[in-house]
């Protein structure tokens, strides 16, 4: 199992710019080991080897007894597990029994769209079908209305006592609405530790329960990140990637580059950029500072934003997301010999084609003055996704040290909820 390397050759900072906040490094670092208790998903990691015991259990016991799991949960709830689900298994993983071995479907129903939830309710059988509800506080809107449709629906179609057994919720163990009513209910309940956010809740049972029902390995995910903590704890900041993707990341603000692309080279990694996407946004849009983050896809994107990188504002920075080896390859045919401007391509594969449009869009961003980076995965497994998840929540925290903000709380999202609360008549608001 290798590590996952980072590349910051072009980016185009000079080491004399590093040295030049120093300082600010120094005290980021002492912040980040003298908060360390405060910041619970750090210890994620290390300390739910019994709570794995349990969602194993609960996934042997329920999972042979249906046929699609569907997620209520909205922003982090829904976000990482998506992204983890795309990144391991087939994009054809819900079209076909092949794709998924005898797991279940899975579906994330993250917005209130109500035709999509008509089409998913017209789809799955409520006989066959788990539903996990996600929200630490049992205050979130969307999904709490999910819930009570749900709820509703699973009531009308079985008996009281049947359907609870068709219900699981994820939510803190002492406070909030939800856990409130499991209790009452009898739902099986597994809990959001104190002190985890959302947008860090992806290596806790928010993202290992519906990873583990759909076969992956949760062990070598938490594996992979607790072999990044270590990694991260570097006291060199240059060999500590996370620290690295920081530094750079908050001197290109400083020059202006107020925004960072995620663009993978690999279908199966196009979701963590919007997983990254809240993560980066949510933690560091404070105070009139932060980074807007955007999303692209290798080589899809080629043919349509990289046009702006190359040629538009110098405002950007591109990171790039690619993997030595695919799961998969595929041998170009010898064809069209007598036509050369295509015929080149005969006799490669499509693993080297991708791999060299990565290669060749770093050159034409770096040749034309925009700044990038890569992160490269050995390979796309739940060891190398577990790394990934964690030096990226790191990474975040860190540059919020650097910047000087709370990285941890979401202010400017309350305003809204808030008024939604007035609109609807909630007690209180």
């Amino acid at each position: 199992m290798g590590n996952i390397k980072l590349n910051f050759d072009n980016m185009g900072i000079a080491n004399a710019q590093i040295a030049g906040i120093e300082d600010k490094i120094a005290a980021a670092t002492k912040a980040m080991d003298e908060k360390r208790h405060q910041m619970a998903w750090r210890d994620l990691p290390h300390n739910q080897t019994a709570v794995v015991e349990e969602i194993l259990a609960y996934v042997a016991e329920t999972s042979p007894k249906i046929t699609a799991l569907v997620v209520l949960g909205i922003g982090g709830s829904a976000l990482g597990p998506i992204a983890l689900q795309q990144a391991l298994h087939s994009p054809f993983y819900n079209h076909h029994k092949q794709f998924r071995a005898n797991a279940p479907r899975l579906f994330v129903l993250d917005n209130i769209d109500p035709a999509t939830m008509a089409d998913l309710f017209a789809l799955v059988d409520l006989n066959a079908t788990l539903f996990s509800v996600v929200s630490k506080s049992g205050a979130t809107s969307e999904t709490m209305a999910q819930f009570m449709l749900v709820k509703d629906l699973l009531e009308q179609k079985m008996d009281k006592e049947k359907a609870k057994n068709h219900i699981v919720c994820t939510t803190d163990s002492q406070h909030g609405n939800l856990i409130k009513i499991a209790k009452t209910e009898g739902y099986k309940t597994f809990h959001i530790p104190v002190g985890v956010g959302g947008r860090f809740s992806q290596l806790c049972p928010v993202g290992l329960l519906p990873a583990a029902f759909t076969g992956l390995d949760i062990k070598a995910l938490l594996k992979g990140a607790a072999d990044m903590d270590k990694i991260c704890q570097n006291a060199d900041y240059m060999a500590n990637p996370a620290f690295a993707f920081a530094i750079y990341h908050y001197l290109a603000m400083e020059q202006g580059k107020n925004i960072t692309v995620m663009m993978p080279y690999v279908d199966r990694l196009k979701y963590m950029s919007d997983w990254f996407a809240q993560l980066w946004a949510e933690s560091l849009g404070k105070d009139g500072l932060g980074q807007t983050p955007a999303k692209a896809l290798g080589a899809t994107d080629q043919h349509s934003q990289v046009q702006l990188y190359v040629d538009g504002p110098r405002d950007k920075v591109v990171v790039f997301l690619g993997v030595e080896k695919f799961d998969a390859d595929i041998k170009i045919p010898k064809t069209f010999n007598d036509m050369p401007a295509i015929g080149f391509l005969g006799g490669h594969s499509f693993t080297e084609l991708l791999q060299v449009s990565q290669k060749s869009t770093e050159y034409a961003l770096t040749k034309a003055g925009c700044s990038n980076m890569t992160i490269t995965m050995p390979q796309i497994d739940e060891y190398a996704m577990g790394q990934l998840f964690y030096m990226l929540e790191v990474a975040t925290a860190f540059t919020g040290e650097l910047m000087g903000i709370n990285a941890f709380d979401q202010p400017g999202v309350e305003e809204g909820k808030n008024a939604l609360y007035r609109h609807f008549g909630k007690p209180g608001f």
